[in-house]
């Protein structure tokens, strides 16, 4: 059973279902979280820290949280610029 569970994880790779990544929210500032595919993480753009996502699972856990420095926010503003371009 537990090589089936390892298994799944592995194919099932880093990438959050849609529904998930819409549910989550910052545990901090209760606001929403987006997704880098980048970093593999999870990221408040309110107080710009990064959470890590393990094998598929997003790590919440404020002491697990990475703040973003200042070439992170360089991935944070390009990010920015694309969702501009979307609309």
């Amino acid at each position: 059973m537990v090589r089936i569970s390892k298994a799944l994880l592995k194919e099932a790779g880093t990438g959050l279902s849609k529904t998930l990544s819409e549910i989550l929210v910052c545990p901090l500032t209760k606001q929403p979280l987006r997704v880098c595919e980048e970093t593999n993480s999870l990221i408040s753009d309110s107080i710009g820290v990064s959470f890590p996502i393990k094998d598929g699972i997003p790590s919440l856990v404020p002491k697990d949280g990475k703040i973003l420095g200042v070439n992170d926010d360089q991935i944070k503003s390009d990010a920015a610029d694309a969702a501009m371009n979307k609309e």
